[in-house]
């Protein structure tokens, strides 16, 4: 897709809730750093419900959405095409519009994942651990299905959500144990450590950070730094945040929607970073 700086282009996220995305912070970044003066980005309240009639009204200005939850496999049924990445964990954040009208689904979540770690030096592990077993927890295996060459293991709650990770690791044909999360504490020694848990799910475990850990990933960014990512950086440990992970998936998205590449990571980040001091 070719565009021009002065085109009119709109893009937006939706979610619920959605108040606190920094998604308008970093796209109009990148497009005050790419000259796309006639481009506009801006969030938008939406439900499951809403979602089938909001995205039916769209005109052709229309170039992109970013997806948050809860409609990240809402959004589905209503696409035309949507990619390999986004189909193996059956959830999309990311709309392109073509200029015939299609609406190609995309998951900049899995890729965005496996860049914040490559920037890190993190280009492959033998072992890792996921805490938690939600959507984010899928996206993570993904992850994990292109850079770690062994076991993952995935610490959960209950067998329910136990059986649902299973099932993901055979989908993305990765070797997938399962523990319950009263043994989380294992988990820290492995050379990669994912968290994808809820604000406070792993603080307890800050504690048990052993003395000279590797590497954690916790896809959090606000509040910052959690317990577990403090103890983590105290104890030399690398750390990759939830800052690292949005920006580096809004790049792709950036890149997909406007069709001009390379997105502006540095700006984006600070803009970000700037954002998140201000709350």
């Amino acid at each position: 897709m070719k565009t021009r700086a002065t085109d009119a282009r709109r893009a937006a996220v939706l979610g619920s809730p959605i108040a606190h995305s920094l998604s308008p912070v970093l796209h109009r970044t990148a497009y005050e750093a790419l000259g796309l003066s006639g481009w506009s980005y801006d969030r938008f309240e939406v439900d499951e419900e809403a979602l089938p009639g909001f995205v039916a009204k769209l005109g052709p200005e229309w170039a992109g959405l970013s997806l948050t939850m809860p409609l990240k496999r809402a959004v589905i049924p209503l696409l035309d095409e949507v990619s390999e990445t986004a189909a193996s964990v059956e959830a999309v954040n990311t709309v392109v519009f073509t200029e015939d009208g299609r609406r190609l689904g995309d998951n900049t979540d899995i890729p965005g994942m496996v860049a914040a770690l490559r920037e890190r030096g993190i280009e492959q592990v033998d072992s890792a651990a996921i805490l938690g077993a939600g959507a984010t927890a899928s996206s993570a295996l993904a992850a994990l299905a292109r850079i770690c060459t062994g076991e993952i293991v995935a610490y959960v709650r209950s067998e329910a959500r136990a059986a649902e990770m299973r099932q993901w690791g055979e989908r993305l044909d990765v070797e997938v144990r399962t523990a319950d999360w009263a043994d989380a504490d294992r988990a820290l020694h492995a050379p990669l450590v994912i968290a994808t848990t809820p604000a406070g799910a792993t603080d307890a475990l800050s504690s048990a950070v052993p003395e000279r850990p590797a590497t954690l990933f916790d896809v959090l960014y606000d509040p910052w730094p959690t317990a577990l990512a403090a103890r983590w950086s105290a104890y030399g440990g690398a750390v990759v945040s939830g800052l690292d992970l949005l920006v580096h998936q809004a790049v792709l998205q950036v890149e997909q929607m406007t069709g001009r590449a390379p997105a502006p990571l540095d700006a984006m980040r600070k803009a970000g970073e700037h954002a998140l001091a201000e709350r």
